[in-house]
């Protein structure tokens, strides 16, 4: 069995990389048959390294320690031909011996280091979901699509946050952007989400639910700072902080109410308008925990059927192009109103990577909400209709002398 289990872990990087091994292998072959057949004087043993030195580029330390151990063979049977083990083609072999071992060794630390980015990003997946639940797709009457672009080619999750919830009387969404990156960032974006959660449904009213999150956001910014040096506890409690859009959007009212602390203005779509909502008076980003606050402003606007709402962070709209220009989100959203949001967002995914040339300088977020429209008497009737089986004629109507047909799970 452990015979079986060697071959097995041998063969697994044999056929990754079988097509390329012909190459070290031909490289063997014929440098061996040419310095055989060669003058006395022309030696060509030395280039045998070549072969294991490039076997690392497609293979992994099995492969590489075979091609080497072949390439020392080859320099021992071209050795015997020419005369003998000389010194020189002692030093040969065990110079070559030696490079191939420290080939071996560099294939072997590279696959652990591959290994424990591979830990490292399955790690960070799993924080992605913990920390950055994926929004559901329905909540009431609400299509909702969210979207993350890292900065960071091997990160999952950086300071940009959203979440959604469900509410009695509709739904309450937060979409943010923590000042920072790395580590800090996240925990500080982990703690927003997870006040947001528990505390949208205990708050009655926007500003309460604002109000519960500037408190929990100052209480976790003062517990980081205690860990700190006086010296520098001042410092650490003017950078961080955390710009919000909080949402309230009920079920049956078209007024829906917004909390803006400091974030980009959301865009609402409407037939083929884009409206800005600009609030009236911007409230200071959470976690500016020395400032006086007096009280959050409410916003109100109207979020009827078909509407959309684009909800993003400052990493959309000061992503750069080459020639340093900011990307006009409003302007090219106005292309793609009648879009639904997954459509949305893959139209403004691709736009905004081809603007920046395929590179964000910046962590990115956005979520699209569309309320669905209402279902008519009429459109009811037939969706009714059609869920218990009964026969319809072309006008969607129930057919003449049609027998009612039981149920699924009814007969």
């Amino acid at each position: 069995m452990g015979l079986r289990r060697r071959l097995a872990d041998l063969w697994q990087p044999w056929q990754s990389g079988h097509a390329l091994v012909v190459i070290p292998l031909a490289l063997i072959v014929a440098i061996t048959v040419v310095d055989v057949l060669a003058p006395r004087h022309i030696h060509l043993g030395p280039l045998l390294v070549v072969a294991p030195a490039i076997t690392p580029s497609f293979a992994g330390p099995r492969l590489t320690a075979l091609i080497g151990a072949l390439a020392v063979i080859a320099q021992t049977v071209i050795s015997v031909l020419r005369g003998g083990f000389t010194a020189n083609h002692q030093v040969q072999i065990a110079a070559l011996a030696v490079i191939s071992l420290l080939l071996v060794y560099f294939c072997r630390t590279r696959e652990r280091r591959v290994q424990e980015l591979d830990r490292v990003r399955s790690v960070s997946e799993a924080t992605q979901r913990v920390v950055l639940r994926p929004l559901p797709h329905r909540m009431g009457p609400l299509r909702i699509a969210s979207l993350y672009l890292a900065a960071d080619d091997e990160a999952q999750i950086g300071g940009d946050l959203y979440a959604a919830t469900r509410t009695a009387n509709g739904a309450r969404l937060i979409i943010g952007d923590v000042r920072g990156k790395g580590l800090t960032s996240i925990s500080d974006a982990s703690v927003l989400m997870g006040a947001f959660r528990e505390a949208a449904h205990r708050c009655a009213t926007l500003l309460e639910l604002a109000g519960t999150l500037e408190n929990s956001i100052c209480r976790h910014l003062a517990e980081h700072v205690e860990h700190t040096h006086h010296s520098e506890a001042h410092e650490e409690v003017h950078e961080h902080f955390v710009t919000t859009l909080i949402l309230d959007i009920p079920d049956e009212d078209t007024w829906a109410q917004m909390v803006n602390c400091g974030h980009p203005p959301p865009l609402l779509l409407r037939k083929d308008r884009v409206t800005t909502l600009h609030a009236r008076h911007p409230d200071p980003p959470l976690g500016m925990c020395d400032l006086p606050r007096t009280d959050f402003t409410l916003d109100a606007f109207t979020f009827e059927d078909d509407d959309t709402l684009l909800l993003y962070t400052d990493g959309v709209i000061e992503a750069r192009s080459p020639d340093r220009s900011f990307y006009p989100l409003a302007e090219r959203v106005a292309r793609w109103t009648g879009s639904g949001p997954e459509a949305l967002l893959h139209h403004i995914r691709d736009d905004l990577i081809a603007h920046v040339g395929g590179r964000l300088g910046d962590d990115a977020a956005m979520v699209v909400i569309q309320r669905l429209p209402k279902l008519k008497p009429g459109h009811q009737l037939r969706k009714i209709i059609h869920m218990n089986g009964f026969p319809h004629d072309a006008h969607g109507a129930p057919g003449a002398g049609a027998t009612p047909q039981p149920a699924p799970g009814q007969e």
